[in-house]
């Protein structure tokens, strides 16, 4: 099974969306990218969402899981989603830092990575740095 996460800016311009989605059938139909792991903070992720969640009707083989940073406070918040993720370990991680812990596991997770990153002194831009450091071969996929 091939997976897929997601990296991105927390104000991605919704021109993105359809680039998103071209990507994301290529990785579907050529790459046979099954498993999709997606965060929960910024409109990078919530474009992802939306995106897999128009692909899955049309793909029903797919799956894609939502990835907490940290156990919500209220429960239905995230009663929508199909299946979400609580990565072990990030109980014991402080508040600040689960978004960057919680990426760095879904990194770790995958054989392909699609980023949207414009400009190198974001978050995004470190975590695809990440990515590329790490041992693990993959591809990443990029989005201007």
């Amino acid at each position: 099974m091939k997976s897929c996460t997601f990296i991105g800016h927390r104000d991605t311009p919704k021109e993105i969306e359809p680039i998103l989605e071209t990507a994301l059938n290529d990785l579907i139909i050529n790459k046979k990218v099954t498993k999709f792991y997606v965060g929960t903070h910024g409109s990078f992720d919530n474009m992802a969402q939306r995106v897999l969640g128009k692909l899955k009707k049309q793909y029903d083989w797919i799956d894609y899981s939502i990835v907490l940073a940290y156990i919500p406070k209220d429960k239905e918040e995230y009663k929508d989603y199909l299946e979400t993720i609580y990565p072990d370990g990030l109980e014991k991680v402080p508040k600040k830092y689960a978004i960057i812990e919680r990426n760095k596991w879904m990194i770790k997770k995958c054989d392909f990575l699609v980023c949207y990153v414009e400009h190198t002194f974001s978050n995004s831009y470190s975590f695809k740095e990440f990515a590329e450091k790490t041992e693990r071969q993959f591809s990443i996929c990029l989005i201007v």
